[in-house]
């Protein structure tokens, strides 16, 4: 049976189980969406291919699943590469679909023409250039496992107009032959004996766990690892759920903004085992002065992690659950930790995480606070980036994977709100909060008429502080308060989300948090509710710049 390039497209995407796709029509994907017609493929039209990207990611978090996006060719397709560049970094499953100039055109400076796939080179697992219709099937195929499989990471796929059109015999590749990708899932016998013996013999072991735990789905071998060897665990921003926060093991987010009790463990420990996290600078801190005393077992999928910022003395490649599991069952000696768990509840009342409860003001951790208990702890928070994205990620408790999704690598202001919608589609069950800023919700905010439109019942809390907040506490604290473009005005958000078709709440005193967070779950529907906040808190402890991650400033904001 002859299929064109379109139709071969679509009949892919079906086998590889989606039911989902974000993007946006233009002239060099027309074939394509005259085929989605009716597909039976549901289809969400975002108002800004930057939106779709997010809105692919969000979903690929929240499901475990590959999210898919698509675009036209030119600013259709480098709209889309923010998105993109998110996902890479994060390491998020993602197909990106983008049309392209005939392919006699390309070249020759055609209308609407980029090289999508040299723009987004640096910024993909991998990425193709299809060339003959015949390979279209193939093609799809191995980007779908690519994206999947090893570290995940967007996959970007760039389908020039007249392949769309060209017909050839359909042929689905039942399996995938990479000669030069073949990930590594079990962790080398000998590597993992030696971290064994490491940790048998610790007196001091710390785990500290990043996104490659959400990934793998280890949370609940982490768990057992931890209960097992009782050692305090720590995580990074991409690591939120992967251990339970409300867990008496727990030591909360480390790093810049990270619990100081966090921070203070980690240079205490003589055993560090890292997994599934990459050692980035937000971590690290002043990489000569971190953790000087410990040794380090580093579990990860990508070799091209281990001891890429830190030296490792126990490398193991693998899948971290795969590893995880495999330490379990060999384990006969565990440490003895007692001395070691004293100190870390010194640790943890001698540095509480904290802020002025006092007085009648509106304070951002207090609203996040809030929406924890109204929603007992079980919704979806996504993040924008900023002040708003830490204190999410320090006063909302998360104890399941998957249940705090935010832009961790490239730190992507206007990725929370298409995030939620992504979210929201993906697990339609739960309650989704996305955490905004008033500065990174208007990046993506005409995204209200796609949540109208669609019917997508997310909501939205607004930290409206009327600056740029994260970059106005810096300006503040190292720059003599001279706030160089950081006081932003922003819309009447009320009337802003009336407009659109959905609701608005107004909060301007503390004794109105709790009634608008419950009011607002209460709705079936799209609602934007206004924080107004103390202007000037700051997001403490911080590590300052260049500093060692146990230098920290501790205000009380």
């Amino acid at each position: 049976m002859k299929l064109s390039g379109a139709q071969i497209l679509i009949e892919c995407l079906k086998r590889e189980g989606v039911e989902l796709l974000f993007g946006y029509p233009g002239g060099q994907v027309l074939p394509i969406f005259d085929k989605l017609y009716d597909s039976g493929i549901r289809f969400i039209l975002p108002r800004h291919e930057q939106a779709a990207a997010h809105a692919a990611d969000g979903y690929a978090r929240a499901t475990g699943k590959v999210g898919v996006c698509l675009a036209t060719s030119g600013p259709g397709a480098t709209n889309l590469t923010t998105g993109i560049a998110n996902a890479y970094m994060d390491s998020i499953a993602m197909v990106a679909i983008t049309g392209q100039v005939k392919s006699h055109l390309i070249g020759n400076d055609a209308f609407q023409e980029a090289d999508v796939t040299g723009i987004t080179r640096p910024i993909t697992k991998h990425n193709y250039l299809v060339k003959d219709v015949k390979d279209l099937a193939r093609i799809i195929r191995e980007a779908f496992y690519i994206a999947s499989t090893g570290r995940p990471g967007p996959v970007l796929i760039d389908i020039p107009s007249d392949i769309q059109l060209q017909e050839t015999e359909f042929i689905w590749p039942e399996t995938v032959q990479l000669r030069s990708y073949k990930p590594t899932y079990f962790g080398h016998p000998g590597q993992i004996k030696k971290a064994i013996k490491l940790i048998a013999g610790a007196k001091k072991p710390l785990l500290y766990i990043g996104g490659g735990v959400i990934s793998s789905g280890a949370a609940a071998e982490i768990k057992t690892l931890a209960e097992k060897i009782q050692a305090p665990v720590t995580w990074t921003l991409m690591g939120i759920g992967g251990f339970p926060a409300t867990h008496k093991l727990g030591l909360g987010m480390l790093g810049m903004h990270g619990t100081a009790y966090a921070n203070h463990a980690i240079m205490d420990a003589d055993v560090i085992i890292a997994i599934g996290a990459r050692f980035d600078d937000r971590v690290t801190g002043r990489i000569d002065a971190f953790a000087p005393g410990a040794k380090v077992i580093h579990i990860d999928i990508d070799p091209a992690s281990i001891s890429k910022n830190i030296r490792v003395d126990i490398p193991i490649v693998g899948d971290v659950k795969n590893i995880v599991g495999e330490m379990l069952e060999q384990m006969k000696k565990f440490p003895d930790t007692s001395e070691w768990l004293k100190h870390i509840e010194a640790l943890k009342k001698k540095y509480p995480l904290k802020y002025n409860k006092e007085g009648d003001k509106v304070k951002p951790q207090y609203v996040v606070e809030q929406i924890y208990e109204a929603t007992k702890g079980e919704a979806i928070i996504t993040t924008e980036v900023g002040q708003n994205q830490m204190w999410a990620a320090q006063w909302y408790q998360y104890d399941y994977p998957r249940s705090f999704i935010s832009s961790g690598g490239l730190g992507t202001m206007g990725f929370g709100f298409p995030a939620a919608m992504g979210v929201k589609l993906g697990c339609p069950g739960k309650a989704v909060f996305d955490i905004a800023g008033d500065g990174s919700i208007q990046m993506n905010i005409q995204e209200l008429a796609t949540c109208v439109c669609n019917k997508i019942n997310v909501k939205v809390a607004i930290l409206n502080n009327g600056y740029l907040g994260m970059v106005r506490q810096w300006q503040e604290l190292f720059y003599k308060k001279r706030y160089s473009h950081t006081c932003i005005s922003g819309p009447d958000f009320v009337k802003l989300a009336e407009s659109y078709g959905a609701v608005g709440i107004r909060v301007t005193k503390k004794e109105e948090v709790r009634p608008a967070i419950e009011k607002a779950l209460a709705i079936e529907g799209t609602v934007f509710i206004d924080f107004k906040v103390e202007p000037e808190e700051n997001v403490y402890p911080m590590v300052p710049a260049g500093e060692a991650i146990n230098r920290m400033i501790e205000g009380l904001a």
